[in-house]
């Protein structure tokens, strides 16, 4: 097997594979000997039919088994040897089959190179998750709306009674107790923001265009499957893609830089996770623990 490589850009590449005649022709061997187990053929026995009759009948079947067979192989056994790291499956063009030999070319984006230092105590300020009195009576009057209930109706044990607690007061801790829950998270994802934000500053790399379009497409398919129940046109449906297409550029981007960055820091730090764990996840725990806390004024 040969195999060239050409650097296209910052992270795609163009390989040219060669099959030499002998592998060619040993995977021919194979393919003829799996058909002669199966093939029948009148005035002969299955399994005892001569290659030179599968060949005159089947040749066209064969000649495909040894493509979906040997491409693959070869294609993987040259990545390996180039010691390249594919992001996505390959675009396979040109096959020829001459000479007894089979050449392809094959056309991917690999993983790009990612260059980020200073990850660890990176700044983050949370806010306090504590609960003003005013926050609970704002929510209160938007459960009082939410009631249909009159604006000169009393919020007191009746009012209370109607959405299924005791007196006022439970009602109280309990609306407290999850408007805190609610401003911790809020705040979780604060700071994480902020430690991406400082990452997509610092870390230098090319975003692998392939990838990018393919989550788009993903996300698009998947707004159209929520959607599929309006009624849509299909004028109005190919103005809704063509709208979010722009749309969903710069976020997806910029979600493909953060997956990048977090999976560089991974491997840096020999973070794993078994089958099915979230790998930017467990490398986000990482960046939280050692970053540098502090208090919003």
């Amino acid at each position: 097997m040969k195999v060239e490589v050409k650097k296209v850009d910052a992270v795609k590449r163009e390989l040219k594979f060669e099959i030499s005649k002998e592998r060619v022709s040993k995977k021919f061997d194979e393919v003829y000997k799996e058909l002669g187990k199966i093939v029948k053929v009148k005035g002969f026995r299955t399994g005892k039919v001569p290659r030179h009759i599968l060949e005159a009948q089947h040749s066209k079947h064969a000649q495909d088994e040894v493509f979906q067979k040997l491409i693959p192989e070869v294609y993987h056994e040259g990545v390996m040897r180039e010691k390249l790291a594919p992001i996505d499956m390959p675009e396979i063009e040109n096959v020829n089959f001459k000479n007894g030999m089979i050449t392809f070319t094959a056309k991917l984006d690999i993983k790009p190179e990612v260059k980020i230092d200073h990850y660890k105590g990176i700044k983050v300020t949370r806010k306090s998750s504590e609960v003003t009195d005013e926050e609970i009576n704002k929510t209160l009057e938007y459960f009082k709306q939410g009631q249909g209930k009159d604006k000169s109706a009393e919020i007191d044990d009746a009012f209370a009674h109607g959405l299924g607690y005791p007196n006022l007061a439970e009602f109280k801790k309990s609306l407290s107790r999850q408007l805190e829950l609610d401003k911790d998270r809020q705040n979780r994802f604060d700071i994480e923001n902020q430690i991406i934000e400082n990452l997509l500053k610092k870390a230098k790399l090319a975003v692998p265009q392939t990838l990018v379009r393919k989550q788009i497409e993903h996300r698009i398919e998947e707004e159209k499957k929520r959607v599929k129940d309006q009624g849509l046109s299909a004028e109005e449906m190919n103005k809704k893609e063509e709208e979010m297409r722009k749309e969903l550029r710069n976020p997806v981007e910029r979600d493909v830089k953060v997956y990048l960055i977090l999976d560089k820091i991974a491997q840096v730090e020999n973070i794993e996770v078994k089958e099915g764990g979230n790998l930017p996840a467990k490398t986000m725990e990482l960046l939280l623990k050692e970053a540098k806390w502090e208090e919003a004024k």
